[in-house]
C-alpha cells in the first residue's frame, strides 16, 4: 500500500463530501441529520485550514479518507487542545488508512505545539445497522482513553445513542511563567 498523506485543499471538498455523506445519511456516526451542501462543506473546510491541519490520504491518485482538527473550545485557555475528526471511504475501512492519517495528524499537531487531542465519538451499548463501536476501538488503538460518557444524548434513526469523549496527550504540559 503506497499511501500519500497530503494537506487537503478547498478543491478536494467535493470528494471529501462524497466520503462524509454516507456517514450522515446511513449511520449514527455523525449526529447530523442532513449532509451539508458543497458550499457549506467547503466553507467548513476553508475555516479550519487557516489554523489547523486538514489532511487527505491518497492511493493511486484517489482520496480514500481524510482527517482534520478543529478548536476543542474557543476560549483562550483551551488553545493547546484540539478536537479531531476522521472519515474513511466506506469501501476502504479497515485497510490501515485511518492509522496513517491519525499518525500524520498527530505529528502535525505536535509541530504546531498542540498538547491534547480529543475525539467526540458516537457509542452504543448494542451495536446495530447504524452504529458499531469501531470508532471507539480505533481511537483506543491509537492511544486515546475515554474521559467522558454521555448517555442517550443523540437521537437518530428513531433511537438514542451515547457519546464518548476520548483524549490523548501528545506533548508535555509545562508551566509557563
Amino acid at each position: 500500500m503506497s499511501v500519500l498523506i497530503r494537506k487537503a485543499v478547498s478543491q478536494d471538498a467535493e470528494i471529501l463530501l462524497d466520503i462524509y455523506r454516507p456517514y450522515v445519511e446511513n449511520t449514527a456516526i455523525s449526529f447530523e441529520y442532513k449532509a451539508p451542501d458543497i458550499h457549506e462543506f467547503r466553507c467548513r473546510m476553508d475555516n479550519l485550514i487557516e489554523k489547523y491541519p486538514y489532511i487527505a490520504a491518497e492511493e493511486q491518485g484517489q482520496i480514500v479518507g481524510y482527517a482534520y482538527s478543529s478548536a476543542f473550545n474557543e476560549r483562550q485557555a483551551y488553545a493547546r487542545s484540539v478536537e479531531t475528526t476522521i472519515y474513511i471511504r466506506q469501501d476502504c475501512r479497515g485497510m490501515g488508512y485511518g492509522s496513517k492519517l491519525y499518525t500524520a495528524l498527530e505529528k502535525m499537531l505536535q509541530e504546531q505545539n498542540f498538547l491534547n487531542m480529543y475525539a467526540c465519538i458516537a457509542y452504543t451499548d448494542r451495536e446495530d445497522e447504524y452504529l458499531t463501536n469501531a470508532s471507539m476501538r480505533f481511537h483506543e488503538s491509537m492511544g486515546f482513553k475515554t474521559v467522558g460518557h454521555f448517555h442517550s444524548c443523540g437521537y437518530k434513526f428513531g433511537r438514542w445513542y451515547d457519546m464518548l469523549w476520548m483524549e490523548k496527550f501528545i506533548g508535555e504540559h509545562k508551566v509557563v511563567v
